[in-house]
């Protein structure tokens, strides 16, 4: 079976911390790593104004921003077809076909939609249609594509699981095999797939104003970190694990190697982890070592940055022949879906003849 793997983001803001460890470093392992016949990754600013419709300049200036991370981060245009998803208008035909097949009511009862609608407050003012039935729109995405391998984050398996239903679904009512399912690639550290916010909160987000992002300066970095909140204690006490915001962070970025560069007292994390769990370090100390880490990840990804900004019009590019690429995967799809559920209509010979035939026959 061939591999076709298919990720993207929403253009709703500069990319960060929590998208690098849940979702980006595993997709530039798979680009590096792992046999594949295509690779797309979608920029999903037609799903962002689900939530963004009255604010469309937002979601229109983070386009570039968020390519440019992408392009920063490693991947590689050589190897992924980079598109924006209102450049392919197919995949909207194959959304409004699809939303024939599941009900409003299992779309709410949708745990990652569910969240999104009370942490939007849509339960107080009402929930768009768009932003309800955008799970559809995610199967469309998948399916389009033909997609099979998918790298997200932990809280997009229940997107995944309404695919798989819708695809088998469409295959079972239309007797065909035209569409396969997906199935989700995590991070293999469980706490990178869902890394909490500089303030504790259960999820690192650009609208809750809690992210280091991947473009941000060695000052905001510094500064950010040393506004992480810790538990209150004397040096000498035991220090707490549990919930601590700087060792889950150190458990998504730090190596062995950062260790030898920058905290030579000990060999690795558990070794610190042991140390600090007895008391004598302080966090003022953890943090530190926090910044030097993510300094060290960062800085090869600003300088990156730098040579794409200066080379924009090259990241227009890309877009723009990715667009191209795919619309013309995506209409091939279309046709066949569109061929199972007998809707061709003037593309199909039989049609037609069988038309001329019948009417011939009654006069």
């Amino acid at each position: 079976m061939r591999n076709i793997i298919l990720t993207g983001d929403r253009p709703t803001g500069k990319l960060h911390l929590g998208h690098f460890v849940g979702s980006i470093r595993e997709r530039i392992r798979l680009q590096n790593e792992v046999r594949y016949s295509k690779y797309y990754i979608m920029i999903a600013d037609a799903q962002a104004l689900t939530d963004n419709y009255d604010n469309p300049e937002k979601i229109r200036e983070n386009i570039i921003e968020v390519m440019l991370d992408y392009l920063s981060c490693g991947l590689d245009p050589k190897k992924v077809v980079f598109f924006l998803q209102s450049s392919v208008p197919a995949l909207t035909e194959l959304t409004f076909y699809y939303q024939n097949l599941v009900s409003l009511n299992r779309l709410l009862r949708n745990p990652t939609v569910k969240s999104e609608i009370n942490e939007k407050s849509f339960d107080k003012v009402g929930v768009p249609v768009g932003f309800a039935t955008y799970p559809i729109s995610q199967a469309a995405d998948i399916t389009a594509f033909d997609a099979n391998l998918i790298p997200v984050g932990d809280d997009q398996e229940p997107m995944l699981e309404q695919t798989r239903e819708i695809v088998r679904s469409f295959n079972r009512i239309y007797k065909t095999k035209v569409l396969r399912e997906c199935q989700g690639i995590f991070p293999k550290n469980e706490l990178c797939g869902r890394l909490p916010g500089l303030d504790g909160s259960a999820k690192m987000g650009k609208s809750l104003g809690n992210c280091i992002y991947l473009s941000d300066t060695t000052e905001q970095i510094k500064k950010k970190v040393n506004s992480i909140a810790t538990f209150p204690r004397k040096l000498e006490e035991p220090g707490i694990l549990e919930n601590n915001i700087l060792f889950i962070y150190l458990s998504c970025f730090c190596s062995d190697e950062h260790f030898t560069k920058f905290y030579p007292e000990f060999e690795n994390l558990d070794a610190l982890k042991s140390a600090y769990k007895k008391g004598g370090i302080g966090d003022g100390k953890i943090k530190t070592f926090l910044f030097n880490v993510l300094e060290d990840v960062l800085t090869p990804i600003r300088k990156s940055r730098k040579y794409w900004e200066e080379n924009i019009g090259e990241v227009i590019n890309i877009l723009k022949q990715g667009n191209k690429k795919a619309t013309a995967s995506v209409n091939s799809m279309v046709r066949k879906v569109k061929k199972a559920m007998k809707i061709d209509y003037f593309s199909d010979p039989n049609f037609e003849q069988n038309l001329l035939q019948k009417y011939k026959t009654k006069n």
